[in-house]
């Protein structure tokens, strides 16, 4: 064989070893290309709530990093569990997110004997993006003047007061599931179609109290429309600074945060979900966004909690503690 011959075989063997170790390592294209198109985020309650206010805020940021437009969409239903439903359905490409929270990836397997969803393993977490303590809301003419009164109001006449919520396994109807189990009241349960328009309604004085999130009680609290007799964190909220705490009230047994996090369908690329992570972590150190959210109450995450991996595991302590709870509760296949 001659040197020429020789040395065009070399050639060729030495160029298909490089193609095939470039196909090995390098992400495909649809990963590169990630997103090439408008994005979709359903919240799982109606317009104007906790969700949907924290979702837009951070999204808008992330849009601006992904270089896409990324639409808010509000799905009612089931506690949240429908768009929760519909986000596990979707094409696993990453163009459908959920924003999801302690109620739909946590409460929900207890409270839905039926759920066609397993929040720890028919999604991909990408990361938290808020945590909001519980305020104690009171319409504006309820009697008590203090977090003490209140409790021995709802003691004395639970059985005519009447609590308001956004739904079967909403944060306010979990948060004030635990309040209630503490108190050992059974006050009438008022559902509204989301959490704002049950927020609306306590400002009406259509309903007696709620357990709602910061995001939801600071404009009310503000305007001087509702009155707040405590908030469910060890410190005051900068935000809310004449509310004492739950522990300066004297029920220090009830401390209660909500969390909201992003996931995606089981399935989507890994590449896809660190690049979507990476978005939402940039926006969280956005001096706008943080100033936007401590406005509200929230505490924005720590670098630690706002990984895959950290979501991923407060999903598995949530649904177990929950689930536990609702039992205890007594309401154990509530829907």
């Amino acid at each position: 064989m001659s040197r020429i011959l020789i040395f065009r075989v070399l050639s060729v063997v030495l160029v298909s070893s490089m193609s095939g170790l470039l196909c090995a390592t390098e992400p495909s294209s649809k990963e590169i290309d990630y997103p090439d198109r408008a994005i979709t985020v359903l919240v799982p309650y109606a317009a104007g709530g906790p969700s949907d206010t924290l979702t837009r805020i951070v999204t808008d940021h992330m849009s601006r990093t992904l270089r896409q437009q990324i639409m808010v969409e509000s799905i009612l239903g089931a506690g949240g569990t429908t768009a929760a439903l519909r986000v596990k359905r979707a094409a696993p490409d990453g163009y459908t997110i959920l924003t999801g929270n302690m109620g739909t990836h946590g409460a929900a397997v207890g409270l839905y004997p039926k759920l066609a969803y397993d929040p720890r393993t028919d999604f991909e977490p990408i990361g938290i993006l808020a945590i909001a303590p519980i305020v104690i809301l009171g319409r504006k003419d309820l009697p008590p003047k203090d977090l003490r009164e209140f409790v021995l109001y709802l003691k004395a006449n639970a059985y005519k007061l009447e609590e308001g919520h956004g739904g079967v396994g909403s944060i306010p109807f979990i948060a004030c599931l635990l309040l209630n189990h503490i108190l050992g009241v059974n006050p009438q349960l008022v559902p509204y179609d989301g959490v704002e328009p049950s927020i609306q309604a306590l400002v009406h004085r259509q309903v007696d109290y709620m357990c709602v999130q910061t995001v939801d009680a600071v404009p009310q609290v503000r305007a001087g429309s509702v009155k707040a007799y405590g908030i469910a964190a060890p410190e005051r909220s900068p935000a809310l600074p004449d509310v004492p705490t739950t522990k300066e009230g004297g029920l220090p047994e009830y401390q209660l945060s909500a969390w909201q996090g992003m996931f995606v369908p089981k399935g989507v690329p890994t590449a896809v979900v660190e690049k979507l992570n990476a978005a939402l972590v940039r926006a969280l150190d956005d001096e706008t966004v943080r100033e936007r959210m401590l406005d509200l109450g929230v505490n924005i995450p720590h670098a630690d909690q706002r990984t895959p991996q950290a979501l991923a595991d407060l999903v598995k302590r949530e649904v177990d503690r929950w689930t536990s709870f609702v039992k205890a509760a007594g309401m154990e296949g509530a829907k």
